[in-house]
């Protein structure tokens, strides 16, 4: 009787499975049959009832196809994200299970493909680079040449989106003649060859072109002439011929719409452009009226939003309603933020918000001009922080929230998470720079793609257990602190047609502007140039103290003259500007002693943004360093002079000190974990465009990408190293520098060079850097006492007194006055006697009320 209740229950269980797999694809071709709002209601129903119930892998694949043909009508109904997510799902799903081991399913034209272009469409181009050349390479593996060059044309998409137009060619060039492109494809591959030879000047006729040009081509051949009569005729032609020959998304159509309206705009036509995208809008938003500006809830992640919010706040001549509009638009590239996990892909992205913060500074700058309401100056500071270092502030905040909640499992894994998709990057990059084995390289991206979708599948969770994640700083709050800190606030921004200095003081903000020209660039990069050989300066020191002096009066530096100690954030090539170096007002010395240097008067602090200046806290420090010195002896890169840098650490820290051998790159890794204070005095290099910022150890170099992929949890980094705060210039995110690289791994404060700097004069500021250090427990004010001390000291002579040899090395952090063992102590002493003189006072006054006194006569 058992054994046939359990055959019943065995025969039971195997007929449901079976029905299961059935019930998948008949909801999946129901939705097929008849695809609306209301079908897909049922089907997503349906697809949550299903996943609970899933075993085998034949339901796990019937539930890939449902979720590829659910994909694809998000997309065909602009529902980006949502369609991201469900092709993320099933390609998670396809891979995890190993499906083609029991399938010959194209996981490749109905999954990863569409993904690619979602990617692209939503600005995630890390993530479309990689799921694109996945397909390429499983692809050649299984000797598809249909996919692979599907692959090719999306992969030239895509760096035509991000403006590698070089690139396009070649890699279109390389596919054109492959006999096993179909004619569709090879008109693709040729289509967007010419595009990007047009990008590149290399076609300004129709002779230039080997194929006849069609209207479309003809209409961007006479934009890119700037004939704008006849682009808009051709381009109207082009745009008939596409509403009548083809079903249009609304995604689709509302670029119609948009391209129609650059045009207008580039005639002078605003008016009818205006019109033209509001019909945009209306495609893409069909409940919207005709006389109401959008609103934010009626907005979703799509990229065509920003582009007719910011042509909108271009055209419109109201102030209010042009800030309404970019604020539109900042609010829709959040959206699209969100769904980005890579650092790269931010970074990419930056440079649109960047230009439109230009914009509503410039407007703002205006009314404040105008009106002088510095309310206008406050909206104005606040456009500049949101392309300040957004990245860099991304990892800095969630490591705060980290720190705050150290046993919510969410936030743990999430960190976990991030370090290692930095971790798998920096292995990528490692490959792609070293061997380029196809098969790692693949290897690498899968791994990358995983760790995104796991990190997106994360946030959902954090954002709704954690909903107020806004890091805008309120300027009472900034005051505060700068009273605190007896500091006044510098913020620039480094525009494309000005320079704007934000000045904030605990009772005041203001707001300067500089004209940019080629002649002001120049006088920046030439100023930065002098410190590039230690001969420079000394050569003509006539030529530094007129340069000094008119950066000094060019960067308005005055505003901070009469403030004990400023903090200063730079932006675009003022990264690279030593502001100590500066002087003060005109001189003829040619004695660097007795100069007017803006180190005289003031103690600067860097920082990365306000935000992140306001939230780094100054910590009681355990005086505990951990010293690396691979010395390199006798090699053409000795440091023998570092070696006096380690006895300094030894005689006024708590040190751990790694000479020569043991200054290796895992000893490093391996101990950096356990020490307040790291400091490393080595070789670093700035890196390329090719190869990224490295710093040298005994036995190999440790990259950036490696740098950013390490968990540390040091209070302050000392990098005694030539260019560590050089690297590729990313507007608004800064350098790439080995210094940006120990900030995203956790420094909260850092101390760093500018350029390559002389051995021995950095030993010597470094001995009296770690005696202040000692004395006043302030990286801050030690720095500054530092470069005074090398200033004042009789042996060193004139020449080496060149600020090339002590104005290298930047701060950038928290604003330590005093150590609290000694605040506390004068607070200790203040309060004896004060009890003394209070007790005195009292036993006189008491001894005086006893004592009589004569009368006079």
């Amino acid at each position: 009787m058992k054994k046939l209740c359990f055959l019943f229950l065995f025969l039971s269980t195997f007929g449901f499975s079976q029905n299961l797999e059935e019930q998948i694809y008949v909801a999946a071709e129901t939705f097929i049959a008849n695809k609306n709002e209301n079908s897909l209601k049922t089907l997503s129903q349906k697809e949550a009832q299903f996943n609970s119930q899933i075993t085998t892998k034949d339901e796990h694949l019937a539930m890939v196809f449902l979720q590829c043909q659910k994909g694809f009508y998000l997309d065909s109904e602009s529902k980006l994200k949502d369609a991201i997510t469900t092709f993320e799902d099933a390609l998670k799903r396809f891979n995890g299970h190993q499906l083609s081991s029991i399938s010959d399913f194209d996981i490749i034209e109905s999954c990863m493909i569409p993904l690619g272009n979602l990617y692209i469409k939503t600005g995630d181009f890390t993530n479309a680079e990689s799921i694109i050349k996945q397909y390429i390479f499983l692809a050649e593996k299984n000797k598809n040449a249909k996919h692979q060059i599907s692959g090719a044309i999306n992969l030239s998409k895509l760096y035509q989106t991000l403006g590698r137009h070089e690139t396009v060619v070649q890699l279109t060039s390389a596919y054109i003649d492959n006999p096993n492109a179909t004619k569709l494809q090879k008109q693709k591959l040729i289509e967007i060859n010419i595009n990007s030879q047009m990008a590149l000047g290399q076609i300004s006729s129709d002779a230039d072109v080997p194929v006849p040009l069609d209207s479309e081509k003809k209409y961007r051949l006479a934009l890119q002439n700037k004939n704008y009569e006849k682009a808009l005729k051709l381009f109207l032609k082009v745009k008939a011929e596409r509403l009548s020959n083809e079903k249009l998304s609304t995604r689709y159509l509302a670029k119609l719409y948009l391209e129609e309206a650059q045009l207008l705009t580039l005639l002078g036509q605003n008016e009818t452009a205006s019109g033209i995208l509001n019909s945009a809008l209306k495609t893409l938003i069909p409940d919207l009226s005709n006389t109401t500006l959008p609103k934010k809830e009626d907005l979703y992640a799509e990229n065509t939003f920003i582009d007719i919010f910011d042509l909108h706040a271009k055209i419109t001549t109201n102030t209010e309603t042009a800030l309404y509009y970019y604020d539109l638009s900042f609010y829709v590239s959040e959206l699209l933020r969100s769904g980005w996990t890579a650092q790269e892909t931010k970074i990419l992205n930056q440079t649109a918000t960047r230009i439109r913060s230009e914009k509503c500074i410039d407007l703002l700058f205006n009314a404040y001009a105008t009106s002088k309401d510095t309310s206008f100056v406050i909206k104005a500071l606040q456009y500049a922080e949101q392309s300040k270092a957004s990245s860099l502030s991304d990892i800095f905040f969630k490591k705060q929230r980290l720190k705050k909640f150290p046993s919510d499992t969410l936030l743990q894994r999430e960190f976990k998470l991030l370090k290692k998709q930095e971790h798998v990057t920096s292995l990528l990059v490692k490959e792609q720079l070293g061997a380029n084995r196809v098969s790692k390289i693949n290897q690498f991206n899968k791994q990358l793609n995983e760790l995104s979708i796991a990190i997106k599948t994360l946030k959902q969770s954090i954002s709704e257990k954690y909903p107020n994640n806004d890091i805008a700083f309120s300027l009472k709050n900034l005051q505060h602190k700068l009273k605190k800190n007896q500091a006044v606030l510098v913020e620039y921004f480094y525009g494309k047609n000005h320079i704007y200095q934000f000045v904030v003081s605990e009772v005041d903000i203001h707001l300067n502007r500089i004209k940019k020209s080629s002649a002001v660039e120049k006088q920046i990069v030439d100023f930065i140039n002098l410190f590039n050989h230690p001969n420079t300066i000394n050569n003509n020191v006539a030529n530094y103290t007129h340069q000094a002096f008119g950066m000094y009066k060019l960067l308005n530096v005055a505003t901070i003259n009469e403030t004990k100690n400023a903090i200063i954030i730079p932006d675009g090539l003022l990264n690279f500007v030593p502001f100590d170096a500066l002087l003060t007002k005109e001189t003829s010395t040619t004695a660097f002693s007795k100069m007017p240097f803006v180190a005289l008067s003031s103690r600067i602090a860097h920082n990365s943004s306000i935000a992140m200046y306001l939230n780094t806290e100054v910590q009681v420090i355990k005086n505990k360093v951990l010293g690396v010195f691979p010395v390199f002896e006798s090699s053409s890169q000795a440091l023998n002079f570092s070696v006096q840098e380690a006895k300094a650490i030894k005689d006024e820290m708590d040190s751990k000190i790694l000479m020569k051998t043991e200054a290796n790159k895992q000893n490093f890794i391996e101990k950096s974990q356990d020490y307040a204070i790291l400091h490393l005095s080595t070789h670093a290099q700035s890196g390329d465009f090719v190869n990224p910022a490295s710093i040298s150890f005994y036995d190999k170099n440790l990259a950036l990408n490696e740098l950013y992929a390490l968990d540390l949890n040091s209070h302050l980094v000392v990098l005694s190293a030539c260019e560590t705060g050089i690297g590729k210039l990313y507007k608004s995110e800064g350098a790439m520098s080995i210094a940006r690289g120990f900030q995203y791994a956790g420094a909260q404060n850092l101390l760093f060079s500018l350029w390559q700097i002389n051995d021995l004069s950095t030993a010597q500021i470094m001995t009296s850097f770690y005696t202040n250090f000692s004395n006043h427990q302030s990286a801050f004010i030690a720095n500054s006492q530092s470069k005074l001390e090398y200033l004042n000291n009789e042996s060193i002579n004139n020449t080496k007194k060149s600020p090339y040899y002590w104005s290298a090395f930047v701060y950038y952090g928290a604003l330590k006055q005093e150590s609290t063992q000694n605040f506390n102590f004068y607070i200790f002493f203040g309060i004896i006697i004060l009890l003394i003189a209070l007790f005195l006072f009292f036993k006189r006054k008491k001894h005086g009320s006893n004592t009589s006194t004569v009368p006079s006569r």
